[in-house]
């Protein structure tokens, strides 16, 4: 199955693709269903069928309680980033997370920051969590899986060097866009030869595919629970081949009007532009 969260007539719905539209489940998000996708496919449709065209995709997980991504899970990557990681070749499985505000849809526009000009894109396979569990073995790891999607951990390079738990530069707001679909790991031939491909403005600078990953997503869901619980709703980010901006001489930095598209073989594309942020003070 190919589940959505959409905005749609002005309300936001879980949908399933069906035939080539959304079928709409009435006024829930995909987070609200991931206990009972089974109960939540027999009710598609209730609130109606819609185009693709006619909704705006929204975050698969709304407000994800955790966003955690692994560091230079590519060794092609690793090789590329002893600019900006400390030990990028060890064999310690490096985390950090980006912040919920980071949720971003799969086509909406991601800030260049106004206090930097260093926005980097990392193409990656996304992992949403079905299940909750803590000390889960890397045996029983994939039954924690809810689904599969595209998704970029956008990092803002300069403020990742100056914080060592790399937590400044990667959690900036709209920084961590997923989707557009979460894809039930049933839909998926096989998992290891996905390719993920990251393009910026139409130059494809990423490719590898899941195998090529230093540590398999069993493994980190693994380590994970063995230092907290993961649950339902929870969303990681597992990594990115060679070819970040970072890794280029000069540096590729991202600027306002560029277009970056992720790709992954069976889950579709997303695609953003990179829009100047607006410095505007915000207090509630």
């Amino acid at each position: 199955m190919k589940w959505a969260t959409v905005r749609s007539g002005g309300h936001v719905h879980a949908g399933l693709l069906r035939d080539g539209k959304i079928a709409l489940v009435a006024e829930a998000g995909v987070g609200d269903i991931l206990h009972d996708l089974g109960g939540a496919t027999e009710r598609a449709g209730e609130a109606g069928t819609v185009d693709l065209e006619q909704v705006e995709f929204m975050p698969p997980i709304l407000r994800p309680g955790k966003i955690l991504g692994i560091g230079v899970n590519y060794a092609a990557h690793a090789k590329e980033s002893v600019t900006f990681v400390k030990n990028p070749t060890s064999n310690v499985q490096k985390w950090f997370n980006k912040q919920a505000t980071g949720a971003n849809g799969a086509y909406s526009d991601v800030h260049l920051p106004v206090v930097s000009d260093q926005l980097d894109y990392e193409a990656e396979l996304v992992v949403i969590i079905g299940k909750t569990g803590r000390h889960v073995p890397e045996d029983r790891a994939m039954e924690m899986v809810a689904g599969f999607c595209c998704g970029c951990d956008f990092s803002v390079r300069d403020w990742q060097r100056a914080s060592p738990t790399m937590i400044m530069g990667k959690g900036f707001d709209t920084h961590a866009p997923f989707g557009p679909f979460l894809v039930t790991p049933d839909e998926i031939d096989d998992l290891s030869a996905l390719q993920v491909r990251g393009l910026v403005n139409g130059e494809l600078r990423q490719s590898g595919h899941v195998r090529d990953m230093s540590f398999s997503i069993a493994q980190q869901i693994a380590h994970l629970t063995a230092a907290f619980t993961l649950e339902r709703g929870d969303i990681i980010f597992t990594g990115t081949p060679a070819g970040v901006g970072a890794g280029f001489d000069p540096p590729k930095w991202l600027k306002a009007g560029d277009t970056v598209r992720v790709e992954i073989d069976q889950l579709g594309h997303i695609e953003h532009q990179i829009v100047a942020e607006k410095k505007v003070t915000v207090l509630k």
